[in-house]
């Protein structure tokens, strides 16, 4: 065929003349005296969102908890405030102001306030022990840790084992009404009460310095620290807005904790439209639908314990949904079942994928109206695949880790899932190998199996790093063996994830004894959490031989097909 009808154009074939010599990029009109400056070139931030949103909706609400009800302008006001209290106490650029505490205004507040100026701010796990948040506190070099009261006991024992000493600042949630003692300097309101409102905060002179610092499970038991920048944070959040569809009418119900990749970068996305936050200190099925009934609900987010939370709640503690609310499941990919029962409750379902290297969800099953014609178990099986990447994300990719090309688009050849783009990583913290090995070859390694089907989408099988989500949180299988090799009576063990239907997946062990041992399956449950934090502790334990290659390899896909039966 010839060019010119490939192309679908109506020129004749002999106008298409070879092109002319190009002129050096120093001689090319388009590169002399065009260059950046302030009024044409300002750096990414997801910070200049709330401003804006302040300026154009004041009044607007922008933080439901409780009873609380705080319009944009003093939610940006109480923002400035504690950015001025930080700046004041010597807080600024590249210093860890570190976090722990559930969805509350304060967690919100913190991620603008924080790199106003200039700080970087670490959210941590507060499923975590006492040892794993030390190493971070110490790792992060935390100059200053934010407390909510319910996790003062925990974060008293990890100052305890941390070298850092980092001022701490309690975080007194009125909504809370447990145990917990006051460990810091003063409290949050005292705390920012002491700063300016109208603080002369500026953008990031380099929209590659960093925001946040999120720490993930690697295939160790110490996390590494994912660093992430302003231009990545803005984009992300742009990118939610696109892929939810949200509007000025969007109210976001916090059920994804903000801990966890800055709670997908949703922080910063409401600020575009303006939309609503409500906060939700506490999920469950209950405190879910009514929140959904009492402010309208548009969209949430959750891992499948999320949605197990839903499909599962009793007659009590379900309400009718007030319109659609549009669900992004992410973390272990969702039943099939688990989707029909939920769409069936008036949800509509998004199926979303990423990792904290990618600020959250990077790749969405963007839907086809043809596909709601197909048979509902048909339907639902579309829908459980991982999809297309994001419009703000360059590339997704299914390649063969050794040799880097691509694999074939048949939905079977199995490959590992790449990304490639401005909402990836700046890379991991004080650990250039990690950071190294996770871009070799130009494209980011997610460590996830999967193939790519014809229509381009991409549907994960494995995990190559052995991880384990369970709840929307990893767990490193060998970091729950190391435990398990230190008792006693234990020869030999091997960890993989069981699917399960409220957590997504669930650890399932799998031990040789020591000849003569009388060790139970709740002896090794009861050992774990002794030892670990309780949500990485296994739910199931096999006493068995371990199957291994002729290299004395275990073959954990034989056991993983075992959990799968159990």
């Amino acid at each position: 065929m010839p060019l010119s009808r490939a192309l679908g154009n109506v020129w004749p074939a002999s106008s298409l003349l070879p092109a002319p010599a190009r002129l050096p990029m120093s001689q090319n009109p388009y590169e002399l005296d065009l260059d950046r400056n302030p009024a044409n070139h300002q750096p990414l931030s997801p910070l200049s969102f709330l401003k804006r949103a302040a300026e154009v909706y004041p009044q607007k609400t922008a933080v439901v908890h409780g009873s609380l009800r705080r319009p944009y302008a003093e939610l940006y006001a109480r923002c400035r405030q504690l950015a001025s209290a930080l700046s004041e106490r010597g807080i600024g650029l590249g210093d860890t102001v570190a976090v722990i505490a559930p969805n509350t205004p304060e967690m919100l507040e913190l991620h603008y306030g924080v790199p106003m100026v200039g700080a970087v701010l670490n959210t941590i796990n507060t499923r975590l022990d006492a040892a794993a948040i030390g190493f971070i506190l110490d790792h992060g070099e935390a100059k200053f840790v934010f407390v909510d009261r319910e996790y003062s006991s925990l974060v008293k024992d990890a100052l305890a084992l941390a070298k850092v000493r980092p001022l701490v600042i309690d975080i007194d949630d009125p909504e809370y009404d447990g145990p917990g003692e006051r460990i810091g300097e003063t409290d949050y309101e005292a705390f920012i009460a002491k700063g300016d409102p109208h603080f002369n905060w500026h953008l990031p002179a380099d929209e590659w310095r960093a925001i946040s610092l999120n720490y993930t499970s690697g295939t160790t038991g110490n996390p590494k620290g994912v660093v992430y920048h302003h231009r990545g944070a803005y984009l992300l959040a742009m990118g939610n807005i696109v892929t939810a569809g949200m509007t000025g009418n969007s109210v976001y119900l916090w059920t994804v904790p903000m801990f966890h990749c800055n709670g997908w970068c949703f922080t910063w996305s409401l600020s575009v439209v303006a939309g609503t936050h409500v906060c939700l200190r506490r999920v469950t099925a209950a405190n879910i639908f009514n929140a959904i009934a009492a402010h309208a609900v548009t969209h949430m987010a959750g891992a499948p314990t999320v949605m197990g939370f839903l499909v599962n709640a009793t007659e009590e503690e379900k309400k009718p949904l007030p319109n659609t609310v549009h669900y992004f499941a992410a973390a272990a990919p969702p039943p099939a079942a688990t989707i029909r029962k939920l769409e069936a409750q008036g949800f509509n379902v998004i199926h979303v994928y990423g990792l904290t290297e990618t600020y959250g969800p990077a790749v969405v099953n963007a839907w086809h109206d043809e596909w709601d014609e197909l048979e509902t178990e048909k339907r639902s099986e579309v829908k459980a695949r991982q999809g297309v990447n994001y419009a703000v994300l360059e590339g997704i990719s299914v390649r063969d880790p050794e040799t880097m090309e691509e694999v074939p688009r048949d939905g079977k050849t199995i490959g590992e899932v790449m990304f490639r783009g401005n909402v990836v990583m700046k890379g991991y913290l004080k650990n250039p190998t990690a950071t190294a090995e996770a871009f070799a070859g130009g494209w980011f390694h997610s460590g996830d199996l999967g193939v790519w089907h014809k229509d381009n989408y991409i549907q994960l099988k494995d995990r190559s790093k052995d991880i384990i989500i369970s709840g929307g949180e990893n767990i490193s299988s060998i970091e729950v063996e190391d435990t398990l090799y230190k008792h006693p009576d234990i020869l030999e063990a091997a960890v993989v994830a069981k699917p399960d239907e409220k957590w997504g997946e669930t650890p399932c062990a799998f031990v040789t004894l020591k000849k003569g041992s009388t060790l139970t399956e709740q002896d090794v449950i009861d050992w774990c959490r002794a030892n670990l934090a309780h949500f990485k502790c296994p739910k199931t334990v096999i006493f068995t031989d371990l199957p291994k290659t002729s290299t004395g390899k275990v073959q954990k896909f034989k056991l993983r097909d075992e959990a799968e039966k159990l």
